[in-house]
C-alpha cells in the first residue's frame, strides 16, 4: 500500500481491549493509530485537535451510544469513516449505522485476522478513485467492503460453541477453569481450552494460575468487562 497511512482513533472503554485494538491496527500495513478513547468525551477532543480518517468505535460507551456519537460528529462537521465494534446483534442498530457513516462491522469476540481483513477492505474502498465506466465498476468498488462469508474461526472451533463458551465465562465473575468451562457447556475440558485460549487471543479473557490445588495449578480464566 502506497502513499499516507489511514489513520485510526480507536475508541474502546474497556483498557485492556483498547491496548489490544491499537496493537492489532498497528500490525496492519498502511494503517496507523493515532490514539485512543475511553468515552464520546475523548474522542471528541482527539478528533478536535488530530486529523482522523477512521474511527474504531466500540458502540456501548460509558457516556454516549457509539451511533449517537457519531449522528454529533457529523452535525459537527466530522467526517471520518466507522468500524463499529460491537457484541450487539440488533440489525436494526446495524441498518441505523450505514447512514452515519459506519462502514463495516466487527461482532466480539474477534481475532487479529477478523480485524486485518475489514481494515484491508476499507483501504482498498478508500483507494477507489476516478468515475466509474457503468454499474458494475460501481458495484466492485461496494464489493469490496463486503467480507466473503462469516469470519473464518481457527480450524476445530465453530461459532455456536464458541458462543456457549463466551456466555459461561460473562456470567462466572470469579472466573472458569478449562474443566469448569468444560462441564458448563457440555465439551471435553482440551476442547474448552481451545476455545479459551481463542478468547484470550482475542483480548477478550484473561487467564492466571489457580493455586491452591495438588499438582500443577490450572488456569483460571476470566471475561475482559467491556466484550
Amino acid at each position: 500500500m502506497t502513499g499516507q497511512p489511514i489513520r485510526v482513533l480507536v475508541v474502546e472503554d474497556d483498557p485492556v481491549a483498547a491496548d489490544a485494538h491499537v496493537m492489532y491496527v498497528g500490525r496492519v500495513p498502511g494503517f496507523v493509530a493515532v490514539g485512543k478513547a475511553h468515552t464520546g468525551a475523548e474522542a471528541r477532543r482527539a478528533l478536535d485537535r488530530t486529523r482522523v480518517d477512521l474511527l474504531l468505535l466500540d458502540l456501548h460507551l460509558p457516556d454516549v451510544h457509539g451511533l449517537q456519537l457519531a449522528r454529533t460528529l457529523r452535525a459537527a462537521g466530522h467526517h471520518a469513516d466507522v468500524i463499529a465494534v460491537t457484541s450487539a446483534r440488533d440489525l436494526a442498530v446495524v441498518r441505523e449505522g450505514v447512514s452515519l457513516g459506519v462502514v463495516q462491522y466487527v461482532l466480539k469476540p474477534f481475532t487479529f485476522a477478523t480485524l486485518r481483513d475489514r481494515l484491508v477492505r476499507y483501504a482498498e474502498f478508500r483507494a477507489s478513485a476516478g468515475e466509474a465506466s457503468g454499474q458494475d465498476e460501481v458495484d466492485r468498488a461496494l464489493a469490496t467492503l463486503r467480507a466473503p462469508g462469516p469470519a473464518a474461526l481457527p480450524k476445530g472451533l465453530s461459532g455456536p460453541t464458541l458462543e456457549r463458551v463466551s456466555t459461561a465465562l460473562r456470567d462466572a465473575p470469579d472466573g472458569l477453569t478449562a474443566t469448569g468451562v468444560a462441564e458448563a457447556v457440555g465439551i471435553s475440558r482440551i476442547t474448552a481450552r481451545r476455545y479459551l485460549e481463542h478468547l484470550v487471543d482475542a483480548g477478550c479473557a484473561g487467564r492466571r494460575p489457580q493455586y491452591g490445588t495438588v499438582g500443577r495449578p490450572e488456569l483460571q480464566y476470566r471475561w475482559v468487562p467491556g466484550h
